[in-house]
């Protein structure tokens, strides 16, 4: 018998997705980027009212977590500016339109959006831009209180936008004192930086930091060498402060795409003609991986297979082996469908399924983010459904960092008193089945931040590994079984573990069944 090659296809499609279901990760990063410079992601647009800044927000959390997307990356601060109360820096002008300006009525939108996604049980990083100062040249435009007005002499001009000078040591201690407002006043899960460091060239124009240079060489005769340190220092400075204050806490670093060329550097990627996170941005990622400051590296990977001088297929396992104890989380355009609408890579077939398939064939990849939150929420060429059918048909927990020293005296409990409760809310309805449980204890980084449920057929706990066996992930202390139960029979076996702000999850000693008629 023939067959037709649509069918053929059509077999090879649903095989694929067997196997993608069969073998998914029970921890991988599932994330979104979510942009608020130029209200690129959220709000739509300057000035909404606080309701419609709120709902437009609770959707978006919605969307992603129908997607199981369990990580949201939100800038909360895109410039000199923030999108949370803040001592230090004022209002962004991206929330209410006007710079300095505080929502009316007042809320706090940073710690909004981390209450809403701990609900939903997802993370929410803080993603923050380093050393971009003000979108604009026009000095005037900076919001009155803004550090500008009191320092002047900590910032320099540069292709129509500001810049803190990353050679002084006044910058360094800025940056950390922002970083440790927020890792203090709020209950985020990481930090991070993305990639822009040292600001990319524009033509004919030179960044004149010569000044610092000449004020703190530090013994350095390179000024690239110089701003590489320049960087190096405050990154280490950076992670200091987290790991100190919250060691639960982890950060961050979403790099340009390409570290070196390995015509300049042995250690360097096979690419060419594209610029380099060490020669242009005078960001040494390897140098923070090298020295383990770094819980995560999540270089932005925004070409497709095969292009000639960046390939996707070639930076994808320059990162595996280069990404030291870092999580390795893999940044994705997902934005690439509609900036690339006349490339036929991003086309037919779906780019983005093919680079998810690379992903999940190299031990080392750990999850990816999505740039960004507006473009992946359309679905394009079906990507969405891509996941939730396959690469995401099942919850996946967010990983813990490698540089734990893991032990059982960072686990948190399993909860107590796990019981189920049958009972018909009228004579004549169908049974409802409530599995409840006692709140785990823990502060700090013991503390709980969610529970997972999983159900197994028989008396006992299955494979608690297999992610296929969790129902639910949620931070409250009872689940309604009814629906998974409504067409099961025999016995089942519960199991609720908690999972604490380390990431790590309670060791399973005790399970609870129930038999069904």
């Amino acid at each position: 018998m023939r067959l037709s090659s649509r069918f053929i296809l059509f077999l090879s499609f649903f095989t694929y997705a067997f196997l993608m279901h069969a073998s998914q990760p029970k921890h991988e990063m599932r994330a979104v980027w979510v942009a608020t410079v130029a209200n690129i992601d959220w709000p739509s647009s300057k000035g909404l009212s606080v309701k419609e800044q709120k709902a437009e927000i609770v959707s978006m959390l919605d969307a992603f977590k129908r997607d199981n997307i369990n990580t949201v990356i939100f800038q909360a601060r895109p410039s000199a500016d923030a999108f949370y109360d803040s001592r230090t820096e004022p209002w962004s002008q991206w929330l209410t339109g006007t710079a300095g300006k505080a929502p009316e009525p007042f809320y706090d939108p940073l710690k909004f959006i981390i209450a809403e996604a701990h609900k939903r049980a997802m993370e929410l990083h803080v993603w923050v831009n380093p050393y971009r100062a003000l979108n604009y040249s026009d000095v005037s435009k900076f919001a009155p209180g803004s550090v500008y007005h009191k320092h002047p002499e900590y910032f320099i001009k540069y292709g129509g936008r500001i810049y803190f000078d990353p050679g002084l040591k006044e910058t360094r201690d800025y940056l950390a004192a922002v970083i440790a407002e927020l890792v203090v006043n709020y209950d985020l899960d990481a930090i991070v930086f993305d990639d822009y460091f040292y600001p990319y060239p524009v033509a004919k124009e030179k960044f004149d930091d010569s000044k610092s240079f000449a004020k703190d060489p530090r013994g350095f005769t390179s000024v690239a060498d110089w701003r590489r340190d320049n960087v190096n220092l405050a990154i280490a400075q950076v992670s200091d402060t987290i790991h100190a204050l919250k060691p639960w806490v982890q950060f961050g670093i979403s790099p340009f795409g390409v570290w070196r060329h390995q015509a300049d550097d042995s250690r360097g990627s096979e690419t060419m003609r594209a610029l380099t996170n060490y020669d242009n941005l005078y960001a040494d990622v390897m140098d923070w991986v090298d020295k383990d400051l770094l819980d995560y590296v999540s270089p932005q990977l925004y070409w497709e297979i095969g292009k000639s001088n960046v390939d996707y297929a070639k930076l994808l396992p320059w990162w595996s082996r280069n990404s030291g104890k870092a999580n390795l989380y893999v940044s994705m355009y997902s934005s690439g469908f509609s900036q690339n609408s006349k490339n036929k890579a991003w086309q037919t077939p779906n780019e983005l399924a093919r680079q998810m398939r690379l992903n999940r064939n190299d031990s080392v990849v750990a999850g990816e983010i999505f740039y960004s939150a507006k473009y992946f929420l359309k679905n394009e060429l079906g990507f969405n459904d891509s996941l939730r059918t396959s690469f995401y048909a099942t919850p996946a927990l967010p990983p813990a960092s490698k540089l734990l020293s893991v032990n059982d005296s960072l686990r948190t409990p399993q909860p107590g008193n796990v019981e189920i409760r049958r009972h018909r809310p009228h004579k004549s309805s169908p049974y409802v089945y409530t599995l409840s449980w006692s709140a785990a204890e823990g502060k700090d980084g013991l503390a709980p931040a969610y529970y997972v449920v999983y159900a197994f057929p028989g008396k006992h706990a299955g494979d608690m590994s297999d992610p296929s066996n969790i129902i639910c992930i949620t931070t409250d202390t009872s689940f309604d079984l009814s629906s998974f139960l409504d067409d099961k029979h025999g016995r089942y076996a519960i199991v609720v573990t908690t999972v604490n702000k380390y990431r790590l999850e309670s060791n399973p000693v005790e399970d609870i069944s129930i038999r069904l008629k």
